[in-house]
């Protein structure tokens, strides 16, 4: 479906904690056990519960893209899982069906580890054993993102209910990163006191504190989408494009187009042309992905965003969802088209640009 999984670097260290801390788990409970039995069981259990980790955030990437929204990946990392969404629900019943997903996939996960202990249990001592602490960590999955604070799972059903009522997503989102911002702070301040006065849980109240810091990150990070939103509110692809963007011709290597076009003119932005014909757009974002040693051998035809990948835009067209469109295809401009005719192009420099005028002025 197109949905890529990645592992960042940092599950590997979250992967090793929870290993050694089920082998010691398994020993402490099950003292008679075999030594290698406490590897495999540990070993088993970790990989197992962050395929649980897998399947909630495949629950919500599937329903997402049942509802026409792509997804462009799940990433496995330290603090657990993400599925990289491309854009906002366009509805709150929307968000609430892919927010609950997640959650619910948990629980049925945790009802078929119930059912496989209670299969296994005084017959298959390892695989209850480890049937039942996934039992445990998948009930606690769930109940812990549905925590009514944004970005939790929870906190986004609460934005999706205040949307539903207000019919206004900025509010809605204001209301819900705020209590996410409370709630990262409340659990920020559990961490730091079952370090301090928990015996012996200094790692389990730091480890809190980190997931604190991270829902507080993600928080304000939520909050800086909505000024985004706002400050770019009303804004139409004919207010910011360029309309003189200067041509070049097919053919000639990059550092000829540095010399003559780029460093002369000032511009980020070019039309690649042979004869009358349009054939590409080339920026300084895909010349600054070739070594310069390369730049005497390397044409411009090999680098630029060829026609047939150019996803035009309307003249009326809101900034953010062009923004939000060159997000999700990794493209820096787009061209503005009206009847089939270019009007001119629009790209994230005009868009960083008017974004760093408006702040300005209302800071």
């Amino acid at each position: 479906m197109g949905i890529t999984f990645q592992i960042d670097p940092t599950w590997f260290i979250v992967f090793l904690l929870i290993t050694f801390s089920l082998v010691t788990h398994f020993s402490h409970q099950f003292p008679d056990w075999n030594p290698a039995f406490f590897w495999v069981a540990g070993l088993g259990t970790s990989l197992l519960f962050f395929v649980s980790v897998l399947l909630h955030e495949l629950a919500h990437s599937l329903v997402a893209v049942a509802k026409g929204i792509p997804v462009r990946s799940i990433t496995l990392f330290i603090f657990g899982g993400v599925a990289q969404i491309s854009r906002e629900a366009n509805r709150p019943g929307t968000e609430f069906l892919v927010a609950s997903a997640g959650p619910l996939a948990s629980g049925i996960i945790a009802c078929f580890y119930a059912l496989l202990w209670w299969l296994t249990r005084g017959r298959l001592p390892v695989v209850s054993a480890l049937a039942e602490w996934l039992v445990d960590i998948n009930l606690l999955l769930a109940v812990f993102n549905m925590i009514p604070g944004f970005p939790l799972d929870g906190g986004r059903i609460l934005r999706s209910i205040i949307w539903a009522i207000s019919r206004d997503f900025n509010q809605a989102t204001r209301v819900a990163t705020t209590i996410g911002r409370v709630t990262a702070y409340l659990i920020i301040t559990c961490g730091v006191v079952v370090a301090v006065f928990g015996e012996g849980n200094f790692l389990n109240g730091l480890w809190i504190g980190f997931i604190g810091w991270f829902l507080l990150t993600a928080a304000q990070r939520s909050q800086q989408q909505i000024q985004l939103r706002e400050t770019l509110s009303g804004v139409k692809a004919n207010d910011l494009m360029t309309r003189d963007c200067p041509r070049v011709p097919v053919g000639i290597t990059l550092s000829r187009f540095l010399d003559e076009f780029v460093f002369p003119s000032g511009r980020d932005c070019f039309l690649v042309m042979e004869q009358d014909m349009l054939r590409g757009v080339v920026t300084l974002h895909e010349v600054n992905r070739i070594p310069k040693p390369n730049w005497e051998r390397t044409r411009l035809e090999d680098i630029m965003l060829p026609l047939e990948r150019l996803r035009w835009v309307r003249p009326d067209q809101d900034v953010m969802k062009i923004l939000e469109h060159m997000d999700r295809e990794g493209i820096s401009q787009v061209p503005v088209v009206d009847h089939g005719r270019l009007l001119g192009m629009v790209g994230r420099h005009e868009i960083l640009h008017l974004l760093q005028s408006r702040l300005e002025v209302t800071a």
